[in-house]
């Protein structure tokens, strides 16, 4: 059997780790573990790594998300189980590396105690800034084939169903928040693509300094701040055209049930946002003509956005 405990880091591919390494730090609160010109590691707090920048030249997006294993399962009892089920995995950072049918990298973790098992008010301080993440909560991958996906996070991987939105998203978890991971299939033609990375602030107080601070660097919300009613979580989107993703700015999430078991919610508004509309359509794209789109808030003044160009 296989059975993870938590999200461990998201990485990014960059074209100067530097640059980009700066700027998180800058914008976000992040902390500098580790920089050279091939990775640079970040933290919010006193965690190794939540966001790992890599150096790849021109390409953009994710590189992996990384989950640490649960106590008592090993790497090797991981790949016993990869075996058996039929899934090719390699050696990676002292874990093992998967792919998922949409070739997404997912790397699995040897379990970590922390060096300090009190709650993070009472350690010692970390020297993250004040104003800083709490941490790194889940993502959320934009999918063309979400039963095979779903197959593959929750047979494969072990993780379990919390939601479901009609038949287009479902959201998964491994411990008591609602989810670490969600797939959301918004259309027919919906191409594989990490569409953001999820920062837990500790409040909408906390939410609102931070969003005046990255108004202040000239990013923008694609969305929010909105209550979602899968989740719970008080949530806001911000535009990263450098890595072409999002960030979720968020509080207040659900925690499960020990005995939990799977909704199905209505696909209306109400279940995505309980304060008020829906994103519009640039919320789901990373082409230059939706972000230019959001960037002048151009829905918002009538002006739709042009389906997005097929790709052969």
């Amino acid at each position: 059997m296989i059975e993870l405990h938590r999200i461990d880091h998201v990485a990014l591919r960059v074209g100067d780790t530097t640059e980009a390494a700066a700027r998180w730090c800058a914008q976000f609160g992040f902390s500098e573990r580790s920089l050279n010109d091939a990775r640079a590691a970040l933290a919010c707090d006193d965690e190794p790594c939540a966001l790992e920048l890599v150096a790849a030249g021109d390409l953009r997006g994710c590189d992996h998300v990384a989950f640490e294993l649960a106590p008592g399962c090993s790497p090797d009892a991981a790949a016993a189980h990869l075996d058996a089920v039929g899934v090719a995995h390699r050696p990676v950072d002292g874990g093992l590396s998967v792919r998922d049918p949409e070739g997404n990298e997912i790397h699995l973790l040897r379990f970590q105690a922390p060096a300090d098992p009190r709650p993070v008010h009472a350690r010692p301080a970390s020297g993250a800034p004040l104003g800083h993440p709490r941490r790194l909560g889940h993502v959320n991958f934009l999918t063309g084939e979400i039963d095979a996906q779903l197959r593959f996070y929750r047979d494969v991987l072990g993780m379990g169903v919390t939601d479901w939105l009609g038949d287009e998203a479902v959201w998964l978890h491994v411990n008591a928040d609602h989810h670490v991971m969600a797939l959301v299939k918004p259309s027919p033609s919906t191409h594989p693509h990490l569409h953001h990375l999820a920062l837990e602030l500790v409040d909408v107080g906390h939410m609102r300094l931070v969003l005046d601070h990255l108004g202040r660097h000239g990013r923008w919300l694609g969305w929010g701040p909105t209550r979602h009613g899968v989740g719970g979580n008080i949530a806001s989107y911000v535009r990263i055209v450098e890595e072409e993703c999002f960030v979720e700015l968020y509080c207040d999430m659900e925690q499960l049930a020990r005995h939990h078991r799977p909704r199905r919610w209505p696909d209306d508004r109400f279940s995505s946002n309980t304060w008020g509309p829906l994103p519009p359509r640039s919320y789901f794209r990373f082409d230059s003509e939706a972000v230019q789109s959001e960037r002048e808030s151009a829905e918002t003044r009538g002006i739709p956005l042009a389906p997005p160009e097929v790709r052969a």
